[in-house]
């Protein structure tokens, strides 16, 4: 077994300005439907929400990378945050093994524990990845 970690901060104000100024298409690049969806809904929060979700992504990434060939622009969208039913934050594992395959060196993703926290100017996460 093989544990490696990953860990990200951004500052809420840059994911912000980045969804003021390019809208759709910034969150289209980076959020699932699904993570948009969520993050819309948190009101006045929101900015902090999808703050949070880009760390988690950069952390995960960060944790998984020596494991892939290449950084590719679909793997934000790989990297999908959902809520399981008591509110808790996880990646949607599943998704993200199949469709790393194409550029996975090694597929033994067991599983990835994340934890992500957020106050008004920060947001930070950090990732746990399982390989067998």
């Amino acid at each position: 077994m093989k544990v490696t970690t990953g860990i990200d901060i951004i500052e809420v104000n840059r994911i912000q300005k980045s969804i003021e100024e390019l809208g759709n298409d910034f969150l289209n690049r980076i959020y699932t439907e699904n993570e948009i969806e969520y993050c819309n809904k948190s009101g006045a929060i929101k900015y902090q929400h999808f703050a949070a979700r880009f760390a988690v992504k950069e952390a995960v990434f960060k944790a998984i990378s020596q494991f892939i060939t290449g950084r590719e622009d679909a793997l934000w969208k790989d990297i999908e945050v959902i809520n399981i039913e008591s509110g808790k934050p996880v990646i949607n594992v599943e998704k993200l093994k199949e469709n790393i395959r194409k550029t996975a060196n090694v597929l033994q993703l067991k599983d990835i524990d994340i934890s992500i926290s957020h106050i008004k100017d920060y947001a930070v996460a950090s990732a746990v990845a399982v390989f067998e």
